[in-house]
Order: structure tokens, then sequence, then C-alpha cells
């Protein structure tokens, strides 16, 4: 009797093996990650993500989809839809405009933010995460102390959230230095080229934000800015790196490191308003000395002292 109990058993557990990769995990809760863009700092962002979840345990019981769409709203809100259909029990939102869209389409699943420009006050019922929100005056001010700038530009794109919001604080800031602002929206790729051209022709300075779609041409602009002898500015992570005089730049790591706290808390019973949006810590400051250089330019040492990571 003992001896066929167990063959049966011996006997079950092949079925078993075939059930359960095409089910929800045992522990039932589904994981939605929404990437607003296949960008290098969204991916680090999801890596670090994955390793907090890995290193709770959490990351074979929870069932994790990935969807990188399109950048622009009827793709972002589409992978929303398709992840609320899958039964997604958190959406982790890379980037403003996949939290924006997290938050409209996801009927009330919790949201976790990370790498998106949120205002002040942002949490809510469904709201948490990590904020990638820096000071822009900061840019303003960098610019105008290496060269004395009447006119500076902004590249922006009124279809991210977080390239206005930025957009618009540079224009606070703007008004209170007695500075220009010339402004250019660029919401396709195909209109990159020509606002980036338009822009250069009428200012010393330029300001990249926030965008996905600008953000893939931004080597283009980068050289074309140095050309026309523009400093160049902008919050892409690397930026300085690749080719920008200055960059103000927050960790892609210690977003995604946040961002898995935080779903361990959400998977651990915790509420949204309970965790609240944080503010990001290590935020950089780069200069490219060789770009300087290239532009027959004089960083300031007022200007080199509060620099955190200088490219030589």
């Amino acid at each position: 009797m003992h001896v066929a109990i167990r063959v049966i058993a011996l006997l079950l557990v092949p079925l078993i093996l075939l059930v359960l990769p095409g089910s929800a995990p045992a522990s039932g809760r589904i994981i939605g990650a929404l990437l607003t863009s296949d960008l290098a700092r969204y991916r680090e962002a999801h890596r670090q993500m994955l390793k907090v979840l890995a290193a709770r345990g959490l990351a074979a019981s929870s069932e994790i989809i990935v969807q990188t769409p399109n950048p622009d709203p009827q793709s972002w809100g589409n992978s929303i839809r398709k992840l609320m259909a899958y039964g997604a029990d958190i959406i982790v939102a890379y980037g403003a405009p996949a939290v924006a869209a997290a938050l409209k389409e996801g009927d009330g699943v919790p949201v976790v933010a990370a790498d998106a420009v949120l205002p002040e006050g942002a949490a809510g019922n469904d709201l948490c995460g990590i904020s990638a929100r820096v000071p822009m005056v900061t840019l303003l001010r960098v610019l105008e102390g290496v060269k004395h700038l009447q006119h500076i530009g902004v590249l922006y794109n009124s279809h991210e959230v977080g390239s206005l919001r930025q957009r618009d604080e540079l224009r606070r800031a703007a008004r209170q230095m007695n500075i220009t602002l010339v402004e250019m929206n660029a919401t396709t790729a195909g209109a990159v080229e020509p606002a980036t051209a338009t822009l250069l022709g009428k200012v010393g300075g330029l300001i990249v934000t926030e965008s996905s779609v600008i953000c893939r041409h931004f080597d283009r602009i980068a050289a074309r800015s140095r050309h026309a002898g523009v400093l160049l500015a902008t919050t892409l992570p690397g930026g300085a790196e690749r080719g920008a005089l200055v960059s103000l730049e927050i960790s892609p790591t210690e977003q995604g490191e946040v961002a898995g706290l935080m779903t361990v808390r959400l998977l651990e019973g915790a509420h949204p308003a309970q965790l609240g949006v944080a503010s990001p810590r290590r935020i950089e400051l780069a200069l490219n000395l060789k770009v300087a250089r290239a532009l027959e330019t004089t960083i300031p040492f007022q200007v080199l002292s509060i620099a955190t990571r200088i490219y030589q």
C-alpha cells in the first residue's frame, strides 16, 4: 500500500511542473513594469529593482511582465491596459509619461514611480515611489556662471509630462533671473532636428529637457550645439559624458533600488499612501572640460567648485 502511494505521487510531479509555468505565481502577485521608452536609464533602473526583489526572495515568487512601447501616449495607454488585462497587482512605471498612463488606466492598482519628474505632493492613494525631479534653476545659474547669456533655449516635448514640468520650472526661474527663455516644442522624432536648428540660431545656451523622443537624438543635438558655439545643458543621465557642457543627473541605480524597496513593501501589505514619494539623494552636476575647450570657453572656478563630476 505504501509503495502504491509513492508511485502515484511521483507520477503527479510531472503534471504539476507542466501546469505551474503557465499559471500565476504561487504568491498570486503579478508585477507589471512599464518603461516610457527603451532608454538605458530605464533599463538600468529596472535591473536594480529586480535585484532588490531577488535579494528579498520575491523575484521567483512573483511574475514580472515588462512593457517597452513606442514613446507616444497611445502606446503607453495600450501597454497599461495589457498589464491590467493580465491581472497586474502592482505597476512599476519608469518615466513620467509611464506614471501618468498607469494612474489614468490602472483602475486603482498601486503604482510605483521611478525616474519620473513628479510635482511636489504627488503621492496619493495609488502612487508611491521616487521622483527624478532636479532643480532646473541650477542649470540656468551654471550657464550664466560660465557666460553671460541674454537668451537661453529650451527644447521640450509637450506630450511628455516630465518634460513639460521642467519647461515650466525653467520659465519661472528665467523670469526671476531676467533671462529670455526661447522655447521649442518637439513632439515627434521628425520635429527634433528643425526645432534644434531654430533654437541654435537664436540662443547662446540650450537646455534639453526630460523627453524620450528628444533624448534619442541627443548625440546629434550635442554635435550641432558645439558646431554653433552654443552652451548645452541637460538633465539626461550621462549627458555631459555624451557631449553636453553641463548635466544635472539623477542616479538610475538609486531610482531602481528605491522602487524595488517600495515594491517589496507593497507586496508585504503596505499601502502606497504610507510610503509616499521620495526625493532623489544622488544628484550630480557634471561638467565636460573637453567640450569647454572645443567651445573656447573657460569654466570659472566658482562653477568648477560646485561640480561633483568632471570629464577631462
